[in-house]
């Protein structure tokens, strides 16, 4: 057995984005609680590490608070130096503090309804040959998006505040989509009025 047979047995890593700042919102909005009291963050590791997931958090540098959290929570968490960036450079930190991955489901920090069982039907696709894997809701692509291994010098290079839309992009036909009736993969919490629909 090669290396590579031996990295594609192994489940993918997820990367999940938390370093925004959070400004549409007013700050400190991953830290904010939902109706159970648990933070918004709290609630995006959960799903994943539910799911059964090693979390690795990106965060910005200096956010002490979110990675207590975050920590607490299970998640490995890192600090990208150049955060402000954009999610891009922030995706590419991950991916590249997890090189050795068999592949990467990239979460948002800012969905914290997605139901694990969602997540685990995107890494079972992914772990059954697919190159990049996402959900569907009613005909809408939505979140997490999961990338096989082939994908790592192209999230490394990542940068700009896209994330990995323009990978997605590129490699329209090596997409599958999973069909789900889960319309927490379309959810994301930007302002504070977002949180009426969370309940």
């Amino acid at each position: 057995m090669t290396s590579a047979d031996h990295v594609s047995d192994r489940m993918p890593r997820a990367i999940l984005l938390a370093a925004g700042a959070g400004t549409r919102f007013g700050g400190g909005k991953l830290l904010h609680p939902l109706d159970d009291g648990a933070a918004i963050a709290a609630h995006a590791a959960r799903n994943l590490i539910e799911a059964g997931l090693d979390v690795m958090a990106v965060l910005r540098p200096g956010d002490f608070p979110l990675a207590e959290l975050l920590e607490s929570e299970g998640c490995t968490v890192t600090k990208c130096p150049d955060a402000a960036q954009g999610m891009g450079v922030s995706l590419a930190h991950g991916v590249s503090m997890t090189a050795d991955a068999a592949g990467w489901v990239v979460a948002l920090a800012d969905m914290p309804r997605i139901r694990p069982d969602t997540i685990a039907r995107v890494v079972r696709a992914l772990m059954a040959g697919a190159d990049i894997v996402a959900p569907s809701y009613q005909g809408d692509r939505g979140h997490p998006v999961a990338f096989s291994r082939r994908f790592l010098p192209e999230l490394q290079l990542l940068s700009g505040d896209s994330g990995a839309r323009a990978v997605v992009q590129r490699n329209q036909a090596l997409l599958k989509l999973v069909e789900c009736d889960d319309p927490g993969i379309l959810f994301d919490i930007d302002r504070r009025g977002d949180l009426e629909r969370c309940a």
